[in-house]
């Protein structure tokens, strides 16, 4: 399997699938220096694929929007026929909370 090459770090995170839990890391991202995180991804850096890609596609960015009131770039990759998807977070000017809560990285 071909493993991407950035490290994970407090900027960096990889996650083998989606969960809505998700939301509260990026929400935290936001309030600290932003991060990408990539799903579809294990913690051994290898591309091991999502499914309904395209539900996620059109869930992941919409979630973010309503629970967050921010947009993040959303991006559907592929790597040796493996789909996954990038979301970039963007540091925000000003706080950001989700479900009323303030999430810190």
């Amino acid at each position: 399997m071909t493993k991407i090459k950035a490290r994970e770090s407090q900027n960096v995170e990889y996650k083998s699938n989606w969960h809505d839990k998700y939301l509260e890391w990026i929400c935290g991202f936001a309030n600290a220096q932003g991060a990408v995180m990539y799903f579809g991804v294990n913690n051994d850096h290898e591309v091991i694929g999502l499914e309904n890609v395209d539900r996620l596609m059109e869930d992941i960015p919409n979630k973010i929007v309503t629970t967050m009131g921010i947009v993040a770039d959303v991006n559907l990759l592929e790597l040796d026929g493996l789909e996954y998807i990038e979301v970039v977070v963007e540091p925000s000017n000003i706080p950001i909370n989700y479900r009323g809560k303030y999430y810190y990285h």
